[in-house]
């Protein structure tokens, strides 16, 4: 067992977590308010807003508002999500370090989700990728359903390599690998990592585990082991999965965090601050604490 030494955490909740918040659209200045006490908790990598159609996502609509309210800390990567090149071109606007693409395993959950096959997806990325070279920007490409699809079930994990495969070459410097609907377990875990790694170098590879079932921390221990050394996380569970009616999505960054501080992993990311953060935000939202070291710590 050989774990890396540190790990990077990549934050979620002002993205993911906030996306499909039921109700009101969340206030600007609570998005940016999370934003700026993630980068005083030491997170160097915050995925900050999403730059698609409000039509579609309500809740990213002031993508800009976001991106230009928050308090810009040296060292921190503040990242946004595009997935066409008007959004790439709104996203550079904004002052965007950084910009994530993503396309699907499942075919069935590609045309539900997106209206187009795996390959159209990847085609459509294609003037994205030129402009983000051309303007220096960093491009990371997720992958989701890497471990089961809502429609399709089982996943195989070479389905699973192709797509990263296509984003790698494509010049994402960086796959995030995400089990959108929670059902992976450590096992399968390892075995769609194996299949990715032989195309895509393991330090280019992210994991963004999903907690519907439980089993996030069991299968990012289980990646770990293999040597992942980024992991996706959303401070206090934010972010359901819109998938399975009640269950949780995200994994909590703060049971990431205590795990990685259990098995001697650096982070640069203070748990205290962090559980404050995950409280504060889940009383803005109104909403229960997703993270059970939050809930622990919060209540000492």
């Amino acid at each position: 067992m050989a774990f890396p030494q540190h790990v990077r955490l990549v934050e979620m909740s002002p993205r993911d977590g906030l996306q499909n918040e039921p109700g009101a659209v969340i206030a600007t200045d609570i998005k940016t308010g999370l934003i700026d006490r993630l980068a005083d908790c030491g997170l160097t990598h915050i995925e900050s807003a999403s730059f698609v159609s409000p039509k579609w996502v309500p809740q990213m609509g002031d993508a800009a508002e976001v991106m230009a309210g928050i308090r810009r800390k040296a060292g921190v990567r503040y990242s946004v999500l595009t997935p066409n090149l008007k959004g790439f071109e709104n996203a550079l606007a904004a002052g965007a370090d950084e910009v994530a693409v993503f396309g699907a395993a499942s075919e069935s959950f590609s045309q539900k989700n997106i209206n187009c096959s795996v390959a159209e997806s990847l085609e459509r990325f294609a003037p994205v990728m030129a402009a983000a070279q051309q303007a220096g920007i960093p491009v990371r490409g997720y992958v989701s359903t890497v471990l089961g699809c809502p429609y399709e079930g089982e996943i195989a994990p070479e389905k699973v390599a192709t797509v990263a495969k296509a984003l790698f070459d494509m010049g994402c410097y960086e796959i995030s690998l995400g089990d959108t609907i929670g059902v992976g377990t450590p096992l399968k875990a390892k075995r769609m990592l194996e299949a990715v790694a032989r195309y895509v170098p393991m330090a280019c590879l992210a994991a963004h585990f999903h907690d519907t079932y439980g089993q996030a921390l069991a299968n990012l221990y289980a990646v770990l082991e293999e040597g992942v050394a980024v992991i996706d996380a959303s401070v206090a569970g934010l972010g359901g999965c819109p998938y399975a009616k009640g269950a949780s999505g995200n994994v909590a960054t703060e049971d990431v965090l205590y795990l990685l501080q259990g098995l001697g992993i650096n982070t640069g990311v203070n748990l205290d601050k962090l559980v404050a953060t995950g409280g504060w935000i889940s009383a803005q939202l109104h909403r229960h604490n997703g993270s059970k070291v939050g809930q622990a710590l919060g209540a000492q």
